[in-house]
């Protein structure tokens, strides 16, 4: 197989990343899979188009990571996505994908207790799908910063590192994300 069939063949250059690299990379990312694919599923709006964000984004970071430098993996990570995320969008004509219904309201988190009560659990969807739904509402911007520090738990300055933007911005987006949940869960809840 010459070169550039192994290159067709997988996306990846495989002359450039040998085994200990694949490793190391392996290692590091890895461990960010399940934080990288929550940021895809809330920017993409759709299970299937962030599973291929996801996958891009990975191959994208293993064909770069030679040039990666510093131990912060997960921002770095959630940038590359974002990026994905952006270019698909520019793609689609800056149209965001339809939302996924098909999501499952029923996934059970790590953090609920074994065998809730049939009330506790109708309470935990119901509150469960509100809060996902009304985090989706928001505009673009808020609703990955919240996203960002919220879910993936990122400092200040991961996020402002992730969205191209200075941390005083990150903090205002974050403050007006808070406030606008807020007010939407209140008219939700007073309804």
């Amino acid at each position: 197989m010459t070169r550039s069939d192994s290159v067709a063949s997988n996306g990846v250059d495989s002359n450039r990343v040998d085994g200990d690299e694949a490793r190391r990379f392996r290692d590091a990312a890895l461990p960010h899979l399940d934080d990288v694919y929550t940021l895809a599923r809330y920017l993409m709006r759709n299970a299937t188009d962030a599973e291929d964000a996801v996958q891009e984004c990975y191959l994208r970071a293993l064909r770069h990571f030679d040039s990666h430098r510093g131990p912060a993996m997960k921002p770095w990570l959630l940038a590359i996505l974002k990026n994905v995320c952006m270019a698909e969008f520019a793609r689609r004509n800056r149209q965001p994908a339809p939302a996924d219904d098909a999501l499952a309201d029923d996934e059970v988190p790590m953090w609920q207790e074994p065998e809730p009560s049939a009330e506790t659990e109708m309470l935990r969807r119901l509150d469960h799908a509100t809060i996902r739904r009304l985090v989706e509402e928001l505009p673009q911007p808020f609703r990955e910063t919240i996203v960002l520090r919220e879910i993936n738990d990122l400092s200040y300055r991961e996020i402002a590192d992730v969205v191209g933007a200075p941390v005083g911005t990150v903090m205002s987006r974050l403050a007006r994300a808070r406030a606008m949940l807020r007010t939407a869960w209140n008219a939700e809840v007073g309804s």
